[in-house]
């Protein structure tokens, strides 16, 4: 077999086996935890259950914070708190969120200079009351529910570090939303259920999640010169011995970018981030007692991999196109041809499997089905020019940097 062959073999089964891994884990985490899943009502209201301190660092946020704020000051949870943490926004950010503090009693609001996210969070973490810490971006929705799902994590499971919550995008009005709203039940979602199975997240979701402060504080709070201080946070507190945790119960509406700019700029800085994650922790990740971390490190290797061989493939065919020798195309149109006939199909269960799962918590989402089928070809090519880029810049970028703000497109304009 020719090394091209191998390639485009390799290019077309690592896709597919990787959908079969995520069907089954999602659906053996149905059967196993969500399909009969019962919450214990006592934390809700019982004035014993843990303390929560939610933190909600803003940075140019007058538009949404009122909307947020409102929602978490409506948490079916007795024993909360909300800290928000305005983070030298230039707009009236901190002036609407002064307004409110003097009208609610439970929000307290600290103020900074823009030193990024993750230092927003550390500074909130000194000042909370909570236990449990939870973590809320400046321009989410949360459900009333959500924060006591979340923590009965922590009482039943004393080695439970962070939960992550389920997302959902309210942005569905261009034909990236919609892409992207079946992407978030489909990929993010799915993965999310099986990686719980087989014991490690690779990240938690950093627009919703929520920490044990003990741990927390056992590994130095946040990385302030990560671009993704959820991928850290979440390496940091696993290869530290702590578990992280799926909850689909914990929803949280969120704003995504509805321009093909701003979702590339958002797509490449969360590739950044795990290329950061991977070269700081990579030899504590390797080390005997981080065994059970194997699995999520190399599926992160073999995913940069495809897309660096994705990217070797097509400067191959468009320099065999232009040659017009049509030796490589005519090598490997065989086999991009037979893998059609399995692909689309394993494409179109992993899509319906997942809107099965996701349609309790996130009503008409049977209807984005028609728009998953852009997926492969829309947003691998974007997966893979992220990945490719995200490398270099991670390699390049100084260590000790802050992290700051860079206001993303939020397709606020297209909201339904």
């Amino acid at each position: 077999m020719k090394l091209i062959d191998i390639l485009s073999w390799f290019l077309v089964l690592y896709p597919g086996l990787m959908s079969i891994v995520w069907i089954s884990g999602g659906v053996y985490y149905y059967l196993h935890w969500e399909r009969n899943q019962v919450r214990a009502t006592r934390s809700a209201t019982d004035p014993d259950a843990p303390w929560v301190t939610v933190l909600v660092p803003c940075h140019n946020e007058e538009k949404n914070i009122e909307e947020t704020i409102r929602h978490l000051l409506r948490q079916n949870y007795r024993n909360l708190e909300v800290i928000a943490i305005n983070d030298g926004s230039l707009d009236n950010t901190g002036l609407l969120l002064d307004e409110m503090a003097a009208r609610h009693p439970k929000l307290r609001v600290l103020h900074q200079e823009n030193q990024g996210k993750a230092s927003a969070m550390n500074y909130g973490l000194t000042e909370a009351f909570g236990d449990i810490i939870v973590g809320i971006d400046g321009d989410a929705v949360i459900d009333y529910e959500a924060v006591s799902w979340m923590v009965e994590h922590f009482i039943f499971g004393p080695r439970v570090a962070g939960v992550t919550g389920n997302p959902r995008v309210r942005t569905r009005s261009t034909v990236i939303g919609k892409i992207q709203t079946a992407e978030f039940s489909s990929i993010i979602g799915l993965i999310k259920r099986a990686q719980r199975v087989y014991g490690m997240v690779f990240t938690v979701s950093g627009v919703v999640c929520a920490f044990r402060k003990q741990a927390l504080l056992q590994v130095g709070g946040w990385s302030t010169d990560m671009v993704t201080e959820d991928i850290d946070i979440s390496w940091k507190l696993q290869l530290s011995g702590w578990q992280i945790r799926y909850e689909p119960q914990a929803l949280c509406w969120v704003l995504m970018p509805e321009t093909l700019r701003g979702l590339f700029s958002q797509r490449l800085r969360w590739a950044q981030g795990g290329a950061e994650a991977f070269l700081r922790y990579f030899p504590l990740a390797m080390s005997w007692k981080n065994r059970r971390f194997w699995l999520v490190l190399s599926e992160y290797i073999t995913s940069v991999i495809w897309c660096y061989f994705l990217v070797v493939f097509v400067l191959l065919g468009l320099l065999d196109l232009g040659l017009n020798t049509g030796i490589f195309l005519d090598d490997t149109a065989g086999i991009f041809m037979k893998s059609v006939s399995w692909l689309i199909p394993l494409c179109l269960l992993q899509f319906s499997v997942s809107f099965f799962l996701d349609s309790r918590y996130d009503n008409g989402l049977r209807k984005y089905l028609f728009w998953s089928a852009w997926y492969p070809l829309f947003y691998w090519m974007i997966n893979m020019l992220t990945v490719v880029a995200a490398f270099p810049k991670a390699v390049m970028r100084q260590q000790g940097r802050l992290a700051t703000w860079v206001s993303p497109d939020r397709g606020d304009r297209f909201r339904e």
